[in-house]
């Protein structure tokens, strides 16, 4: 299995880029598992908010390939402690054949097409976050849980 995580739109924040890249890297110790980033829209002045999350989601479609299990983070999704996110990815493990996609939509939320392709949603809080904060956050967790399904001393209950 290979984990992705889908975004849209590129970090700018220099300390987010550093972060992040550094809990890339410590996954893929771990686990395969990449970042890929749609391009975000230009001109987006004169669209509205459904038409932004529409264009969004026909990227972020375009960015799926067959078989990929696609699992949106979204603030009305499952929440997880850090130990059971674990052994959901653990599961996630057994079952996933190809791609396991987390997909960080852009400012508005996910368009409905891309809601109806997702198998699941899961919240990493019910506070929100900038976008670019979700992305640490989220490849924290993920490094996190991998040191707890490998032992490693990073997690203390």
């Amino acid at each position: 299995m290979k984990i992705t995580l889908l975004v849209v739109g590129r970090t700018v924040e220099k300390h987010y880029i550093s972060a992040i890249s550094d809990y890339v890297e410590r996954t893929k110790h771990f686990i395969s598992f990449d970042m890929e980033v749609i391009p975000e829209l230009k001109n987006t002045k004169n669209l509205s908010m459904d038409q932004q999350k529409e264009k969004e989601g026909e990227l972020i479609l375009k960015s799926l390939q067959p078989g990929d299990v696609v699992v949106l983070l979204d603030e009305h999704g499952k929440e997880f402690r850090s130990i059971e996110f674990a052994d959901w990815i653990e599961r996630k493990t057994h079952t996933v054949n190809k791609r396991l996609v987390f997909v960080i939509g852009g400012p508005y939320g996910f368009a409905p097409k891309v809601y109806n392709v997702a198998q699941e949603k899961i919240s990493l809080s019910k506070m929100t976050f900038s976008h670019q904060m979700i992305r640490l956050i989220f490849v924290e967790q993920l490094y996190r849980a991998m040191t707890i399904l490998n032992n490693g001393p990073y997690h203390h209950e």
